[in-house]
């Protein structure tokens, strides 16, 4: 277990996911019976809206969007940066657009939604108070944030270009494979873009998928059918670890994943249904 957020995160580095949801009151049940989450009160400038605790650390936000309101329900991750302002302009003159914002969240910093050329949306994060997701390495918090696209080519240099990734062909340690690139800062990886071509789903267009630490795979993914969510991709061997593809019950999409390191160093827990 390592805190994942003690100083102003570095400028593209992923430091948040966000979910807005209909029923914001069931959604928290199902979260906190699938990874321990408690909830607190957060800003309330778009609506009712709660922080996702673990162990009294910030993990993740939930937000309730308006009964006239029927946008995706989706995970959403966001992405550091000393300016909010300049970001999105560096994002709507690399064929980026920009949704909501920027705009003051309290005094926990300044946000903005914006999405690539593609269409995949996501978050920019101006740290003030509120620095991010401040816990990693444990069940229930985020692990990894991946793209999935049409192809790479153009939505690489995107954020290359706002966020100034080294785009490097080929998942993290692999060899070159031009419809897999990562994402690093400092020579660290911390995202990745996969291009699946025409596989995209046409209900869903390219976006962003976050992958949730978890103590066993198999297990969670049986709990999520138990909660009332769906297992769209069964449990299965990755090189990232044993991950399944899931949805809770208003439809949004994430990732559970068991990596080699959990499963080495964790004590895992059976899930009671």
């Amino acid at each position: 277990m390592t805190e994942a957020a003690t100083r102003r995160p570095t400028p593209g580095a992923p430091c948040w996911v966000s979910l807005m949801v209909h029923g914001l009151a069931t959604t928290q049940e199902f979260y906190r019976a699938l990874f321990g989450w408690e909830f607190r009160p957060g800003p309330q400038q778009l609506g009712p809206y709660v922080r996702a605790m673990l162990d009294g650390k910030e993990i993740a936000g939930i937000g309730q969007l308006p009964p006239d309101r029927h946008l995706p329900i989706a995970w959403t991750p966001y992405l550091a940066t000393d300016d909010a302002d300049v970001t999105a302009e560096s994002i709507r003159s690399h064929g980026g657009t920009v949704g909501v914002g920027p705009l003051d969240a309290a005094d926990a910093g300044r946000m903005a939604i914006g999405s690539d050329p593609a269409g995949a949306v996501f978050g920019i994060w101006q740290a003030s108070s509120h620095l991010g997701t401040a816990l990693a390495g444990t069940h229930g918090t985020p692990v990894w944030n991946e793209l999935l696209t049409r192809e790479t080519s153009t939505v690489g240099k995107f954020y290359e270009a706002v966020f100034g990734y080294a785009v490097e062909a080929g998942a993290a340690g692999a060899p070159a494979d031009f419809g897999h690139l990562t994402l690093r800062l400092d020579g660290r990886p911390v995202a990745s873009v996969r291009g699946v071509g025409q596989a995209l789903p046409r209900d869903r267009g390219a976006h962003w998928m976050t992958y949730f630490e978890v103590e066993d795979t198999d297990e969670w993914a049986r709990l999520v059918t138990e909660l009332g969510g769906h297992v769209l991709e069964p449990p299965h061997d990755a090189a990232a670890g044993r991950v399944a593809t899931v949805s809770d019950p208003e439809g949004a999409v994430f990732t559970i994943v068991r990596s080699a390191a959990t499963a080495t160093t964790a004590t895992a827990t059976t899930p009671s249904g």
